[in-house]
């Protein structure tokens, strides 16, 4: 009897140093395989830009383009997923700049005026594109105000 219990102690302990040594390797597996994901397009964007970004949005975007993004039918075009907004950041930048009327994007053709917001600062308009190209179901990179400053430049000449 005692050369069971003993057995049954051999095995528990190994048992127990099995558990231990499997427990041990679990945690780097599972932190290598989160260590290779690939962060999304807009992964770096700061929750501080993006704040900014909706206030400027809710500010001066809202009215039109709706809560939603979705825009209204024939009138003001959607922000969601989009060529417009996905696409060439220089062209986005000038449609805050310079507005724009009479458009077709994506096949669909949107009549009413987009007023130019050139009273908005590089930091507002980075920070409203950047909120746009990140909201709305869409992941792309941010504006960045020198990139909004390159493109308000280039555009007086």
């Amino acid at each position: 009897m005692a050369s069971t219990k003993l057995i049954i102690a051999a095995l528990g302990l190994l048992a127990v140093g099995a558990t231990s040594a499997a427990a041990q390797q679990k945690p780097a597996v599972k932190a290598k395989s989160t260590a290779t994901k690939a962060k999304p397009a807009g992964a770096t964007v700061s929750a501080a830009t993006l704040a900014a970004g909706k206030t400027v949005y809710t500010q001066n975007c809202l009215t039109c383009h709706m809560a939603d993004g979705g825009g209204v039918e024939t009138m003001n075009p959607p922000l969601g997923k989009t060529t417009w907004v996905l696409g060439d950041k220089t062209r986005l930048v000038k449609v805050l700049l310079n507005g724009l009327e009479d458009v077709e994007i994506d096949g669909e053709e949107y009549r009413n005026v987009m007023p130019a917001q050139p009273h908005l600062t590089d930091q507002q308009i980075a920070d409203v594109l950047t909120y746009v190209r990140n909201s709305f179901g869409n992941k792309a990179s941010a504006v960045t105000p020198a990139e909004v400053k390159a493109i308000r430049a280039a555009n007086k000449k």
